[in-house]
């Protein structure tokens, strides 16, 4: 059955999905210095990242309205396929579900499944490309929705930030420890529980700290050679190859996609952090 695609802007897709019908990014609006940047292809990362540098004030994000998820969800394709950053970050996964209820009264059934992914950023781009390969292959809907939830829940979420401001201004770190949130030289590694951020490890520096969630990553994989390892970076490759090479170092997966992250995921992880699913 045909299939459509549709996540916020805290999701990164591949260069060469630009473009598809079948992949459509509903933007965010940030706010940083007076100035509001929405989060769509016209997203200028190294502007965006000079104004939060140059603002004494903490970025902050909007979710998209109700009705913009409801456009999105005209189309010919038979199967909508929805995936939000976790509702424990934002409205974003609320937002998807008004919207799914606008459109259902407006126009009557269709198969719509609104996935909070519980995660951020290429944790939404896991799910979305389960979606379409299982779509790719033929599986019923109900089967697909069930069959994403299970992966959601099974899915691990890693990340190490240089710079944890913007997360503990916008009281996202209840899970991190105030002492060690505030100390510049130590390196939290942290993780996600039903999309609320927690705390793994920590270590001194950010080159340990990549090291020890590359270490996490390899220890917690389950069957990691049926999965893609998706890393996204914030201004860093260099630092998002170094993950790659440890994690393979130590165990054997069946793909791997790095990418930039785009605008959610740029205030959130901010210059120089590193996202880690599997």
């Amino acid at each position: 059955m045909s299939y459509k695609i549709v996540a916020d802007s805290c999701c990164e897709f591949p260069k060469e999905y630009k473009g598809d019908p079948r992949y459509e990014r509903i933007p965010l609006g940030l706010e940083v210095g007076g100035e509001l940047i929405m989060d769509d292809e016209n997203f200028d990362q190294a502007y965006f990242l000079s104004k939060v540098a140059a603002s004494p004030e903490c970025p902050k994000s909007f979710c998209p309205s109700p009705e913009k998820f409801k456009d999105s969800y005209r189309t010919e394709a038979e199967n909508v396929f929805v995936f939000t950053l976790s509702s424990k970050l934002s409205g974003s996964y609320n937002s998807a579900e008004v919207g799914k209820k606008l459109y259902l009264e407006e126009y009557g059934h269709k198969n719509i499944f609104v996935c909070d992914s519980e995660s951020a950023s290429c944790g939404e781009t896991q799910l979305a490309f389960k979606a379409a390969k299982w779509s790719e292959e033929g599986l019923p809907f109900e089967e697909i929705c069930r069959k994403l939830t299970d992966h959601r829940d099974r899915m691990n979420t890693y990340f190490v930030l240089d710079n944890l401001e913007t997360l503990r201004k916008n009281g996202r770190l209840s899970g991190v420890k105030a002492l060690i949130a505030s100390t510049l030289s130590i390196k939290p590694v942290m993780g996600a529980t039903k999309g609320e951020i927690i705390q793994l490890g920590q270590a001194v520096g950010i080159k340990k700290g990549l090291a020890k969630m590359a270490e996490i990553v390899a220890n917690e994989a389950v069957n990691p050679e049926e999965k893609t390892l998706m890393i996204t970076h914030c201004n860093c490759p260099e630092r998002a190859e170094c993950v790659k090479r440890t994690v393979l170092s130590k165990i054997k997966v069946k793909d791997v996609l790095i990418m930039d992250t785009m605008g959610v995921s740029s205030m959130y992880a901010n210059d120089g952090g590193v996202i880690v699913t599997l």
